[in-house]
């Protein structure tokens, strides 16, 4: 909407004389054009590394600008980025960074190549998307085939419902990979299992234990989830890839398969 333009103007205007300041990345619902007319303005401020370092060295690594300055109610929602930062994340970002810059929007650079390296961010090849979906569903036969059958059986409802909402996770993102869709965020998952493909009966069993946690409700989603993305994968290969996706994260310095 043009008071949103006119917002992003005026940041980009106050911060363009700043030599540290490299470039302005338009985000959110503005840059996808879904914005509502009080929707604030998201952007990711480019840096210098030196910059970056030395601002998140310190704890700052965003912030809110320009409350009330442009029309009711606005504000900048500001996100901080350096050129090293957008580097590594477009070959290690996990899916909220990536899916942040689906849509965007270069409102200001003075580097050449930003809207090449942007859309990179956003963008996973193939070969990616088939090992998140593997990463997921062995996610899903741990926490359904074996943590919520030990909960059941020893009576602990924590245990249960805690492998139950992994599970249903789980079973989500696999489905949301398989249709190569970005996760932006756990808020986000119910209405994307209703916007991605999915076989018949896999999105009733899968409210089923969202909203009925327990071993018939789990062990119904996970054999859905076998049979439609399963891909012959064995038991001993579930647990080496749950294992190398969730214990040894701090070896390969990446993060737990849910949140890729």
């Amino acid at each position: 909407m043009e008071h949103h333009e006119r917002a992003l103007s005026a940041y980009v205007e106050g911060v363009r004389g700043d030599a540290d300041v490299l470039a302005v990345i338009l985000v959110g619902s503005v840059a996808r054009a879904s914005e509502r007319e009080q929707s604030d303005v998201d952007v990711y401020l480019v840096v210098t590394d030196e910059r970056f370092a030395r601002e998140t060295d310190a704890g700052r690594f965003a912030w809110t600008e320009r409350h009330d300055l442009d029309y009711p109610g606005s504000y900048i929602d500001v996100k901080l980025a350096s050129p090293g930062y957008l580097e590594i994340a477009s070959v290690h970002g996990d899916d909220p960074t990536r899916s942040s810059f689906a849509g965007a929007r270069v409102a200001f650079s003075r580097r050449d190549g930003l809207a090449e390296l942007v859309t990179r961010i956003a963008t996973l090849p193939d070969a990616a998307w088939d090992e998140r979906v593997r990463s997921h569903v062995a996610q899903a036969r741990l926490y359904g085939g074996y943590f919520l059958v030990q909960g059941a059986q020893g009576n602990d409802a924590f245990l249960v419902r805690h492998a139950s909402v992994h599970l249903t996770l789980a079973a989500a993102r696999a489905a949301l990979a398989s249709a190569h869709v970005l996760m932006p965020g756990p808020k986000y998952i119910s209405g994307l299992m209703r916007a991605v493909p999915t076989p018949d009966g896999f999105l009733p069993a899968w409210d089923r234990a969202v909203s009925d946690p327990g071993m018939d409700s789990g062990a119904e989603l996970l054999r859905r989830l076998l049979d439609w993305l399963g891909h012959g994968m064995t038991p001993d290969e579930a647990l080496s890839t749950f294992i190398r996706d969730n214990e040894l994260t701090w070896l390969r310095g990446g993060a737990p398969a849910e949140f890729f």
